[in-house]
């Protein structure tokens, strides 16, 4: 058996990659080894000869498996379709916060407490003092915007 035979290789290469989809899961890699198959068979019954063409049957035929056959892949392989919120001011939006250097009055900056992480913070103005919570509005630069919970919203306060 010549392991220089140009089927051969193309051949190994693809069980090798439809293989590789067990530890690679998704549905790509099952497909570029469906494409060597096809540049083997190709390469077997002559309708491409040389390095040249053989590459651009691959391509080729790469590119229409993957366009046909990715969603049926998709379906069945699974995969990780899950798409996390890209938009961090929302995750901080309405979160509690703990004063720990006193904040204003007017645009005097302070230091608040979140998320077990120590931040700069602007307040709504008036004089916030150390030790109080304080509910995050949103953030400017690397600054917490942050305003005083009022007595009617303290059934928020996590105790």
């Amino acid at each position: 058996m010549e392991f220089s035979n140009p089927i051969i290789i193309w051949a190994c290469i693809g069980v090798i990659l439809v293989l590789a989809e067990i530890i690679l899961p998704g549905g790509i890699v099952i497909l570029l080894g469906a494409a060597c198959l096809v540049v083997a068979s190709a390469l077997a019954i002559g309708l491409v000869e040389g390095i040249v063409q053989s590459l651009t049957l691959w391509f080729i035929s790469s590119m229409v498996l993957l366009l046909t056959f990715r969603q049926v892949t998709q379906k069945l392989i699974g995969g990780d379709a899950h798409i996390g919120n890209t938009d961090e001011e929302l995750d901080i939006y309405d979160q509690l916060a703990i004063v720990k250097q006193t904040i204003g009055p007017a645009q005097q900056m302070g230091r608040v407490e979140f998320q077990g992480c120590e931040w700069s913070a602007l307040g709504d103005g008036s004089e916030i003092a150390a030790g109080s919570q304080v509910r995050v509005i949103c953030r400017d630069n690397i600054a917490l915007v942050v305003e005083p919970i009022k007595a009617e919203d303290e059934h928020y306060v996590e105790k």
